[in-house]
């Protein structure tokens, strides 16, 4: 009798320990997922598609406007590396706003925002708005899927020119 009394005590004091262990906290977290946009923003501005790229997990998808979709990490090492050195000899930069808002469910974050493009006199010449989806794994957010266009409409075609179809 005693053993199982022994065991039970040792199952319920197993139970409140598990019990006690701290949840994540929730303006930790998203400070952490903004974070991962902030070393995406650094990291372009420094030109270094490298560790931009290193920012998505290995099955990572990027919607950018004007560009085939871009599936897995190096092919989206690729278009930014493209990207990047297209800024920089355009001698443009790319500003995200610090107001954006972050929403989680579990390990699964998303951030919405907006962004500036401005040209080397600091004149605006762009802006618009990105959507990027996170996925915590082994205690680190990764963006999954990453989107973004302008708020500038596409130039109208020239005369003669059909138009796209719009979709």
């Amino acid at each position: 009798m005693n053993i199982l009394k022994s065991a039970a005590v040792i199952a319920a004091g197993l139970f409140a320990l598990a019990g006690c262990q701290k949840s994540p906290d929730p303006a930790a977290e998203m400070d952490a997922v903004k974070a991962v946009n902030q070393a995406w923003n650094d990291n372009y501005a420094a030109g270094n598609a490298d560790a931009i790229a290193g920012l998505y997990a290995e099955d990572a998808v990027v919607l950018a406007p004007g560009a085939p979709t871009a599936s897995g990490r190096e092919a989206i090492r690729e278009f930014l590396q493209g990207d990047v050195e297209g800024a920089k000899a355009a001698g443009i930069s790319l500003n995200i706003s610090p107001d954006s808002t972050v929403e989680m469910s579990g390990d699964v974050a998303w951030q919405t925002g907006t962004f500036t493009v401005t040209d080397a006199s600091g004149a605006t010449v762009d802006t618009g708005k990105f959507l990027s989806v996170l996925r915590k794994k082994d205690g680190k957010w990764m963006l999954i899927r990453d989107a973004w266009n302008s708020d500038t409409p596409p130039p109208a075609p020239a005369a003669g020119e059909a138009a796209a179809p719009a979709g």
